[in-house]
């Protein structure tokens, strides 16, 4: 029994990410919740290479479109775990390869005419992001979505000005 505790004990909780990324497909107008539910199950799971990005005729805009919907829920979500200032904001850019690793990167914009600062720079096979269950997934976006609040916590940014209003 103790090592089951401790097994228990040593698997990070993870929120459900794949709901999470619905709702936010759904929220902000991209889709319907039924379509986003389908999108994120066709897309997320199955066989490798991702069928869908590799046989559309415009496959550079699905490819980022696809990098976009994944990684910017995420990023959303570890801009609310720490104080920002007001006048920051956090940017996500994609560089898409249809042959290699695309990169993922994000950039805090800390305002104030302070200079930017990376937060992270993903490399993805956007292909082979297909995972075989839903734990897997919602492990692999646990772990970006980490790496993001560490680096926020450890910018050296200012946050004795997050709650204040901006001068117009």
């Amino acid at each position: 029994m103790a090592k089951k505790v401790s097994a228990i004990k040593k698997r990070a909780a993870t929120r459900n990410w794949i709901a999470y990324l619905c709702e936010s497909l759904v929220t902000s107008g991209v889709m319907p919740t039924w379509e986003a539910a389908t999108y994120l199950t066709e897309n997320l799971f199955g066989e490798k290479p991702n069928p869908r990005l590799l046989t559309p005729s415009n496959p550079y805009e699905v490819t980022s479109q696809l990098l976009h919907r994944l990684y910017q829920p995420i990023v959303e979500a570890a801009s609310r775990e720490v104080l920002l200032p007001t006048s920051s904001r956090l940017q996500l850019f994609t560089d898409i390869s249809l042959t290699g690793n695309s990169a993922v990167i994000v950039v805090l914009f800390p305002g104030q005419h302070r200079p930017h600062q990376l937060l992270m720079l993903d490399a993805a096979k956007a292909w082979d992001l297909v995972f075989p269950d839903a734990e897997t997934f919602n492990t692999w976006a646990e772990e970006r979505y980490r790496w993001i609040v560490l680096a926020l916590r450890n910018s050296p940014i200012d946050t004795h000005d997050a709650l204040l209003p901006q001068a117009a």
